[in-house]
């Protein structure tokens, strides 16, 4: 047997696992999923929005699933989509060894069932979330800022917000406190083109530095070297 396939055959067995757990999650939660799907190694599955305490009571309580950890708790800033956002679930089975991720689609008005009830971790993901792509939370018994200071403007993971924010915060010597005050170097909005990092910087030519790589100076550390070797070479010679 070589090595190639005894690296298939766990692969193997582990797809069934979870194409039997995506079976029985699609035949319980008939008219709740949306899709499912298996990439890496692990199951995801979409549900509706509004069925989402359901759909995560059921895999923390039913017995072939036991999704009983709330690992982590993110979203995804899709802006050409109708319903920009996805909010992703990932729950992690300690009986079963087995995640699963889950998710569900919402945009910028529509707001999402609190899961607190069921994974008190969600409480500081949901404010996280809250915070960085400004998706309101139901019943959320604390819902605020977590990351960012009162009074911030905007939700900064939205890929429609500005790099440099809306303001800068400095300590002012005269007034003896933190003050406020608008941005005063402006850049484009970020474009996300992965194939130039400076992409999104369209009305600057040129960064801090750039200057030097066209000096070309009289005498570098080539030259100097090469000097002291023919100095030292004249030198023995006499």
């Amino acid at each position: 047997m070589t090595e190639d396939t005894q690296t298939e055959q766990p692969k193997c067995a582990l797809t069934e696992k979870l194409s039997a757990l995506s079976d029985n999650i699609k035949r319980e939660l008939a008219e709740h999923v949306v899709e499912t799907g298996i990439e890496y190694g692990e199951l995801t599955v979409k549900v509706a929005r509004d069925k989402i305490t359901h759909a995560l009571s059921f895999l923390r309580d039913n017995a072939d699933c036991y999704f009983e950890m709330l690992v982590d708790m993110t979203a995804v800033d899709y802006p050409e989509r109708p319903e920009r956002f996805e909010v992703v679930y990932h729950l992690l089975s300690i009986k079963r060894g087995q995640r699963i991720r889950v998710k569900i689609d919402t945009d910028e008005n529509t707001p999402v069932d609190s899961v607190v009830p069921l994974y008190k971790a969600a409480g500081w993901f949901e404010r996280e979330i809250w915070d960085m792509f400004g998706i309101f939370f139901n019943d959320h018994p604390d819902l605020r800022r977590i990351l960012t200071d009162y009074g911030f403007d905007g939700h900064p993971l939205r890929k429609d917000f500005p790099l440099t924010g809306y303001v800068e915060v400095r300590y002012c010597e005269e007034q003896k406190r933190i003050v406020y005050e608008p941005v005063k170097l402006t850049q484009d909005f970020r474009r996300f083109d992965f194939l130039s990092p400076w992409e999104g910087l369209t009305d600057i030519n040129s960064l801090p530095g750039d200057e030097k790589a066209t000096i070309i100076p009289k005498h570098g550390y080539r030259d100097y070297e090469d000097k002291k070797f023919n100095d030292k070479k004249a030198g023995g010679s006499k």
